[in-house]
C-alpha cells in the first residue's frame, strides 16, 4: 500500500481539483444554476420558524448580494471562519480590518493562510483567498488599526461582526457605535443603528452577542462578564520568581522601562524585535533561578495576554454569529436576545440569556456617572477608581475639568511631559485642586473614541 499522503499535499491536490472543475465548467467567474438554491429555501418560502412579519420575496436574496455591505474587524481565527461562513452564505460586498501579520504559529487554525504567507498582513491574504475561491466575492482589505478610521468609514455598513481577541479593541468599537447614533427629541433614530455582533472564545469556552446601540446592552453595560487579567504579585515577579511566566513579567515590566532599549517606546507585543528582546532577558532571568520553559512562543503569549486558541471552538462561535448577521441582513428570522455562551470544557454546553442595559453605563447612558468621593480624597483614589473598578476598567485615563472658565487637565499619562507636570496632583486632594461639589470631569481613555463625562459628588 503507497504511503498515505501528508496533509498538505493532499489539501493542495484537493483545492487543484475543485478549481480545475470550476474553470471547466464556466463556474469560476459566473453564476450557475442552483448556485444560491439553499438560500432560496429560507428566504423565497414561508416556515414554522420566520419572523412573523416576514414576507418571502426574491428580494432578499438580491440584497444579500449586490447591496449589503458588512465589516468583519478581526482576520484571525474567528476571522477565517467568519469570512469564509459570510461568503457562503451570499454575502459578497465585505470589508475586514485586522492590524496583525501572519505568524507561523497561526497556521494551525487560521485556514486562509499558508507557510508562504507568513509575515504578510492577514486582512491582505484572507481577502485574496475568498476572493479568488468563491466566484463574485469582493473582499475589500485594510491593514490598520480600527482606531484609524473616522465615523463616515463605520457609516457605510450595514452589520459589523467582531472576530477580536481583545477588551479594549471591543470596547473602542462599541464607543464608536454609540457615537454615531442620532437622536431627535431624545428619540433615538433607528436608521443611525448600526448592529454588532460580536464573538468571542477562550480556550474550549466562546460566547456571542448581538449589540444593538442605543437599544440593547452594549459591551460596557456587561464588562463584568469579561474575565479579569492574570497578573502577577510584584515581589514574587521581583524576588523570588518560580515560573517562566514570572521571568517574563520581570522583563517586560521592570526591565524595559528601566534599560529602554528603543529610547522611549512602549513595549508593543506585535513588534517581533521588541518581543525579541524580553525573550532573551527572560532567558537570562530564567538561568539566574534554573528556570526552564521560557520559550518565543510563551513570552509573545505573555505579553500580549494571548489564551491558547482551539480551532473547534471558533468554527462554532463563528457560525453563531455569522447565522445573526443573516437573520439581521434578511429580517427573516428573530435576532438572538441577546447573549449565547458555548462551554465544551466537560461535555457540552449552551445557553442563552438577555444582557440587560446598565441606566449608568458610561458607554450609552447618554448621562453623566455620578463619581462619590469626600473633598479630602486625592485624585489617585479617583484615577484608581476609574481603572479597578470592574464596571470602568479603563486603561490609562486622562483627566480634564473646567475651572473659572478654562480648561485644565488634571492628569494625562499618554504623554511624558505632560506626565511629569500633572502627576504632583495626584497627591493632592479634590478640594485642593478646585473641585467642588457636582462639578463635571471629562475621562478619556483607549477603550473608547468619546470622552466620558462624570458628576464628582462630595460625601460627608
Amino acid at each position: 500500500m503507497a504511503d498515505a499522503e501528508e496533509p498538505e499535499k493532499k489539501r493542495r491536490r484537493i483545492e487543484d481539483l475543485t478549481e480545475k472543475m470550476a474553470v471547466e465548467s464556466g463556474h469560476k467567474d459566473s453564476e450557475w444554476d442552483g448556485r444560491w438554491n439553499h438560500l432560496r429555501k429560507f428566504l423565497e418560502r414561508p416556515g414554522p420558524f420566520t419572523h412573523p412579519d416576514f414576507e418571502p420575496s426574491t428580494e432578499s436574496l438580491q440584497f444579500l448580494l449586490e447591496t449589503c455591505k458588512i465589516l468583519v474587524i478581526g482576520a484571525g481565527g474567528l476571522g477565517c471562519e467568519l469570512l469564509k461562513n459570510l461568503a457562503l452564505s451570499g454575502f459578497r460586498l465585505i470589508h475586514v480590518v485586522d492590524m496583525d501579520t501572519i505568524d507561523v504559529s497561526n497556521l494551525n487554525r487560521q485556514f486562509l493562510f499558508r507557510p508562504k504567507d507568513v509575515g504578510r498582513p492577514k486582512a491582505e491574504v484572507a481577502a485574496d483567498f475568498i476572493n479568488n475561491r468563491i466566484p463574485g466575492c469582493k473582499v475589500v482589505p485594510h491593514f490598520k488599526k480600527i482606531q484609524d478610521f473616522d465615523e463616515s468609514f463605520y457609516r457605510q455598513f450595514h452589520i459589523i461582526v467582531c472576530g477580536l481577541d481583545s477588551i479594549i479593541a471591543r470596547r473602542w468599537i462599541n464607543g464608536m457605535l454609540i457615537s454615531i447614533l442620532s437622536y431627535e427629541d431624545g428619540i433615538l433614530d433607528p436608521s443611525s443603528i448600526v448592529p454588532l455582533i460580536d464573538g468571542g472564545t477562550e480556550g474550549f469556552k466562546g460566547n456571542s452577542r448581538v449589540i444593538l446601540p442605543g437599544m440593547t446592552a452594549c459591551i460596557d453595560c456587561t464588562l463584568e462578564l469579561y474575565p479579569p487579567q492574570i497578573n502577577f504579585p510584584m515581589c514574587t515577579i521581583a524576588s523570588m520568581p518560580r515560573l517562566p511566566e514570572h521571568c517574563i513579567e520581570y522583563a517586560r515590566i521592570l526591565q524595559w522601562p528601566k534599560e529602554k532599549p528603543f529610547g522611549e517606546t512602549s513595549l508593543d507585543g506585535d513588534n517581533p524585535e521588541h518581543i525579541q528582546w524580553v525573550f532573551k532577558k527572560s532567558q537570562e532571568r530564567a538561568a539566574e533561578f534554573n528556570i526552564t520553559g521560557v520559550t518565543y512562543r510563551l513570552t509573545q503569549g505573555v505579553v500580549k495576554r494571548i489564551i491558547p486558541a482551539v480551532a473547534s471552538t471558533n468554527a462554532v462561535i463563528a457560525a453563531a454569529c455569522a447565522t445573526e448577521v443573516f437573520k439581521i441582513a434578511t429580517s427573516a428570522y428573530i435576532p438572538l436576545n441577546n447573549y449565547l455562551v458555548f462551554n465544551d470544557v466537560d461535555g457540552l454546553y449552551t445557553h442563552t440569556f438577555e444582557a440587560e442595559r446598565k441606566e449608568n453605563c458610561t458607554a450609552c447612558s447618554q448621562v453623566p456617572q455620578d463619581l462619590q468621593f469626600p473633598p479630602s480624597a486625592k485624585l489617585q483614589e479617583v484615577l484608581e477608581y476609574l481603572t479597578e473598578n470592574a464596571s470602568l476598567q479603563m486603561k490609562s485615563p486622562a483627566i480634564t475639568t473646567t475651572l473659572e472658565g478654562k480648561n485644565k487637565t488634571l492628569y494625562l499619562q499618554s504623554v511624558k511631559s505632560i506626565e511629569e507636570r500633572t502627576r504632583p496632583n495626584l497627591c493632592k486632594t479634590l478640594k485642593e485642586l478646585g473641585l467642588s461639589d457636582g462639578q463635571e470631569i471629562a475621562v478619556a481613555d483607549v477603550t473608547t473614541p468619546q470622552t466620558v463625562l462624570f458628576k464628582i459628588n462630595f460625601t460627608a
